[in-house]
């Protein structure tokens, strides 16, 4: 099939957004998931691995959602285009780690900073800081690349990343405290809840902390709730935030003050079945987090992610907890020879 506009799904610099009310989701979908069946090597041959024949997927109304796993084994790519940088995922060095290949690394910083701005109001009126050393010590990470982009348009040139030397983000966070700007705090769980013990520092009631998760051996398992009321509670702030993206995606999900996500204008997120990747179930019911990325357009946009969550009938979302031996589940389907 010949695809005319695939720019409908990109960002062009000083152009208009291009998820403005109205845009008809459903129809994009239909085009994406065509493309990709045709363009994207890998996910073409999921999608038949399933015994579907070319006609049968065209007129299927089934979707099939790429496993999140694949991205640790193969490149995924719709079309013939060079990657202008690869984000990868956090893990130590002898783990496998999601690479997910970036046409236009200004597209996906133009499209965070609009989805950023959709729910908390223009990133010029905050002062950024950074608390992700794990990010930063494994680097390539999509979420670093996130944050430079923040404050790449905050033209911000005072220091916004910080490891483990929180005596100074002490500091700047008490000398930000005092200026007209809000704050925004964004850093990786278990550092942000080290720094508020070992740190305390009074911050408006306006100030945005966003945790991004990373929990996993660090001490005792929090819910989120208890995550939210704890980090709450050091920093005297009447809620906490969460930041719900991957490495294999180009859009993220914000908490709100209940501490449900909203996807992005250009995600569609459903809940599967565990045991069966093509139903879905009742809303409130726990299954496996589904996401369609219109922003992935040149990988994959149908992703079968490893999250336990439930949807609302408002439309937002809960992530409840992980599949057990997640990296196990649609192996099968990762050693097809490309």
């Amino acid at each position: 099939m010949k695809m005319t506009k695939v720019d409908i799904f990109r960002l062009n610099p000083g152009s208009n957004y291009y998820f403005e009310p109205g845009f008809d989701f459903e129809k994009a979908k239909e085009i994406a998931f065509r493309y990709q069946f045709d363009q994207c090597g890998v996910y073409r041959q999921f999608v038949t691995s399933l015994q579907k024949t070319d006609e049968a997927v065209h007129s299927w109304g089934v979707h099939p959602f790429l496993p999140i796993e694949v991205f640790k084994h193969l490149h995924v790519k719709s079309g013939d285009w060079s990657s202008e940088k690869v984000f990868r995922s956090s893990g130590t060095t002898s783990s496998i780690r999601s690479q997910h290949l970036v046409r236009s690394v200004e597209d996906y910083r133009l499209h965070t900073i609009k989805i950023f701005e959709d729910q908390f109001g223009s990133l010029k009126d905050f002062v950024i800081y950074a608390l992700l050393p794990n990010y930063l010590a494994v680097g390539d990470s999509s979420l670093v690349n996130m944050v430079k982009g923040f404050l790449a348009h905050n033209d911000q040139s005072e220091p916004a990343f910080f490891l483990d030397n929180f005596s100074e983000l002490q500091k700047a966070l008490a000398l930000a405290a005092r200026s007209p700007k809000k704050i925004l705090l964004i850093g990786v769980t278990f550092a942000l809840l080290d720094f508020s013990i070992s740190f305390p520092v009074d911050l408006p009631n306006d100030t945005v902390v966003i945790e991004t998760g990373g929990m996993k051996g660090r001490g005792e398992e929090l819910s989120r709730s208890e995550l939210h009321q704890k980090l709450a509670s050091q920093f005297q702030l009447p809620f906490i935030y969460s930041e719900y993206g991957m490495t294999e995606l180009m859009s993220q999900a914000y908490s709100d003050a209940q501490g449900r996500f909203k996807p992005a204008p250009s995600m569609q997120v459903s809940i599967r079945e565990i045991n069966d990747p093509l139903t879905e179930v009742r809303i409130g019911k726990i299954g496996v987090i589904n996401i369609i990325d219109l922003a992935n357009i040149h990988t994959c946009a149908f992703i079968a992610t490893s999250d336990l969550g439930l949807m609302h009938q408002d439309g937002t979302f809960e992530v409840v907890g992980r599949l057990d031996q997640s990296d196990v589940r649609g192996c099968h389907l990762l050693y097809l020879d490309f």
